[in-house]
């Protein structure tokens, strides 16, 4: 039976790895210092200034230690939330400018849309930011990609390898979770999804691995070879 709805990732998934690390995440380590300076008053940025500040104790008037701090989870990849809602913001300054495209798999955007035209609803689940999300898909290669998704989920649901965050997304889509399938290059991923019994396909794109890969889930190499029952 085909799903009613499909949940992706999208590092290592939709797009490449080696996009994220090498061009946004670089940019926000250049850029995040002086952004949050320049901008720590204004409402969106100190709302999570503020969050971070309660939740390391760091005191919410100290910018070059709540910088430090950010700086620190840049360099270990932390799946922290407030740091992913400032990157976001910072590479909403990048794409405005042009001085980048988000990469997307030459195989996805033809088959986002026939999934959608079949009446699938697709939803992106990602560790970046859904600001940072909607961004990625309004400015890829392939143009603004955003109408195919129903909706975006972000590490406000719960962490990506924590079977509570795919119960939170099936009480959030209103669907039992046999109805969905779910999208990833990420194991621990997918065994989270299946612990809660959503479907799932590791997706292992041949450029962001090396040699064959073991899986306890269905794996393909590109979104064509997904088909659906």
């Amino acid at each position: 039976m085909k799903p009613i709805a499909i949940v992706t990732d999208i590092e290592g998934t939709t797009s490449s790895i080696r996009f994220v690390k090498d061009i946004l995440f670089v940019y926000a380590e250049q850029f995040l210092p002086d952004f949050i300076r320049k901008h720590k008053e204004e409402r969106d940025v100190a709302r999570q200034l503020r969050a971070m500040s309660e939740n390391t104790g760091i005191p919410l008037r100290n910018t070059e230690a709540l910088i430090a701090q950010l700086q620190e989870w840049m360099r270990n990849d932390e799946k922290v939330t407030e740091l992913k809602a400032l990157q976001g913001m910072v590479w909403e300054q990048g794409y405005s400018r042009g001085e980048y495209q988000a990469h997307v798999y030459p195989d996805v955007p033809e088959k986002l849309r026939e999934w959608q035209e079949q009446g699938i609803n697709l939803y992106v689940y990602s560790s970046g930011s859904e600001k940072a999300q909607r961004l990625f898909f309004r400015y890829t290669t392939y143009g603004d990609l955003r109408l195919l998704f129903a909706g975006y989920f972000d590490t406000t649901i719960g962490a990506k390898q924590e079977a509570q965050s795919y119960r939170n997304i099936a009480e959030w889509i209103a669907l039992p979770p046999e109805d969905i399938l779910f999208l990833s290059d990420i194991e621990g991923e997918l065994d989270a999804a299946a612990e809660i019994g959503i479907r799932t396909i590791r997706v292992v794109r041949p450029q962001e691995s090396e040699g064959e890969v073991t899986s306890r889930h269905p794996v393909v190499h590109s979104f064509e070879e997904i088909t659906l029952e």
